[in-house]
């Protein structure tokens, strides 16, 4: 699968590096067994994830994690899935706030956008477990503990 990288943020230097984007991307893409020929992966601020959010959701606050889907136009086969976007500061301070590791939280994140661009969804409950199965199955892969458990 190829994974192409962008960073839109000022430099951290806790930024998880492009070989860790791939490698849970590629693990995420192995179990589904989609063989996803392309995603996007984009590393954003605050300001340009509240302005997606609030332009394609509705809702006026930087959030962790987007997707968009790829839609080619009729006719046009493009090997591309669609795009990932993650707030590194949003994805920080939420790693903070519950005792998780930055990059098991990049982890999660980035498994929970590329169920996304496969169509999964957590808005119904039923769906919502099949979601959250599929990101603890995945992240257990590459140990990484449960999200959803509270850590004391």
């Amino acid at each position: 699968m190829k994974v192409v990288i962008q960073v839109a943020t000022p430099q951290h230097k806790d930024l998880p590096s492009k070989n860790f984007i791939k490698q849970v991307l590629t693990s995420a893409d192995l179990y589904l067994k989609k063989n996803t020929p392309e995603v996007l992966v984009r590393i954003v601020t605050p300001d340009e994830i509240q302005t997606l959010n609030a332009t394609y959701r509705h809702k006026d606050y930087a959030t962790n994690v987007l997707s968009f889907p790829f839609q080619a136009p009729p006719g046009i086969d493009a090997p591309f899935l669609g795009d990932i976007i993650i707030c590194h500061q949003v994805l920080k301070t939420e790693a903070e706030s519950q005792n998780k590791t930055l990059l098991d939280h990049y982890a999660h994140m980035l498994i929970h956008g590329f169920l996304h661009l496969h169509g999964y969804d957590h808005i119904r409950q039923n769906d919502a477990q099949i979601m959250e199965n599929l990101e603890k199955i995945i992240l257990q892969q590459l140990n990484i503990a449960n999200p959803y458990e509270e850590i004391l």
